[in-house]
Formats: structure tokens, C-alpha cells, sequence
């Protein structure tokens, strides 16, 4: 079992389909996508920011839980990142914690809190 957070923005970014003329649509259409796919019992962690925000409400929706960043993205994964870390060695949890993110810095970061990373690409192909 695996627990997804995904840096949308990242992920959004790295198609050019016109997504930064309605960031909040393609926040919505990327949680969209998500939200269709069975993800067996895996937890997916959205984290949007800026205009994306106005796409989505924060909250869960099925598996999908989304996330307003209050400052940047990647500090509001990489605070995912840790609590879900922590509650892992304190409950015995066994799940995986997975940022997917193409941003070197951010997988330096997550990294060193003990997530492992995936590419935008490995979660579009799943979608």
C-alpha cells in the first residue's frame, strides 16, 4: 500500500496543453483523472497552490485528498511528507510514502524525509 502526493503543479506543468491559461481547470481535470482510477487501497495527497486553488476545494473525495499549500507547494509536501513519516513509525504503518514530482529540489527534500519519488510521467501513464 502506497501513499501518493502528488505536486500537481508539477505534474500539470509538464504537459503543454495550454494548462496556464486556467490553472484551476487544470487542477480540477488532473484531480479528475485521478479520482477515475482505481488505485486498490492506496491514499492519493493532491497539493495544489496559487490559482490552481480556486479548482478545488480542500478536502477528501474518495481516495483523493486535496491539499491547499498556504505558502509554497513544496513546503506544503514536504510537511506531508514528514507527518506522514512520523504517523508511520508511531502507528506501525507499513504503507510507502510516494511524492511524484519532477522538481530536483523538492525530491532532494522528500527524499531526505524518508518518501521516495516518482515522475509526472509514471503517474500520467497510469491515467
Amino acid at each position: 500500500m502506497e501513499l501518493l502526493v502528488v505536486d500537481a503543479a508539477n505534474v500539470v506543468g509538464s504537459r503543454p496543453d495550454g494548462w496556464w491559461r486556467d490553472r484551476a481547470g487544470a487542477a480540477r481535470r488532473l484531480h479528475d483523472s485521478i479520482a477515475g482510477v482505481d488505485w486498490g487501497e492506496d491514499e492519493v495527497v493532491l497539493v495544489v497552490e496559487g490559482q490552481a486553488k480556486a479548482g478545488l476545494g480542500p478536502g477528501r473525495e474518495g481516495h483523493v485528498r486535496t491539499v491547499h499549500a498556504s505558502r509554497s507547494g513544496d513546503d506544503a509536501i514536504v510537511d506531508e511528507v514528514v507527518r506522514q513519516v512520523s504517523a508511520r513509525s508511531v502507528n506501525g504503518d507499513e504503507r510507502e510514502v510516494v511524492v511524484v514530482t519532477a522538481d530536483r529540489k523538492l525530491r532532494d527534500r522528500v527524499e531526505a524525509a524518508g518518501a521516495t519519488t516518482r515522475s509526472p510521467r509514471w503517474l500520467l501513464d497510469r491515467l
